[in-house]
């Protein structure tokens, strides 16, 4: 199967969610019935931004991608906005005491092999709205069921 970019979305806003216990809207602000926490600052924002696939050779069924995400965090303060954009760097990046990830990032027919971090603007104001960029990487493949 190809890398499906819908599901593997779905799995980041959920991870995000799950782990930073607050609110991940896909592509906009949360709506006010989003678990955990509605639309309520602080929250995150997860926009695809692309990314690579390597097809697979011969006609096989799995295939491989280098998909890139920007999470906005959002909040009404420079303090705010950066533990929300700490939140989100532990949810992706933290490691359990023995080795591997705290957070899974689970999404059905694929696997997240790889995790690095692209590029942090760092906290910026507009209009008294808190913003904090964090762009991630994530390296999965779909192999065969």
């Amino acid at each position: 199967m190809t890398v499906q970019g819908r599901v593997l979305s779905l799995a980041v806003q959920a991870a995000l969610s799950g782990a930073t216990g607050r609110s991940c809207g896909y592509g906009a602000a949360p709506a006010t019935a989003d678990k955990p926490t509605g639309n309520t600052v602080p929250y995150t924002v997860l926009y695809p931004q692309g990314g690579t696939a390597s097809g697979p050779p011969f006609g096989e069924s799995e295939g491989d991608g280098r998909i890139v995400y920007q999470v906005t965090s959002i909040g009404t303060t420079a303090e705010q906005v950066e533990w929300m954009a700490d939140k989100v760097r532990i949810a992706v990046f933290g490691k359990l005491p023995k080795g591997g990830y705290a957070t899974p990032i689970v999404a059905a027919g694929h696997t997240v092999i790889g995790r690095e971090l692209d590029k942090e603007d760092g906290a910026a104001v507009a209009n008294g709205v808190y913003s904090y960029l964090t762009r991630i990487i994530l390296h999965v493949t779909t192999p065969d069921s």
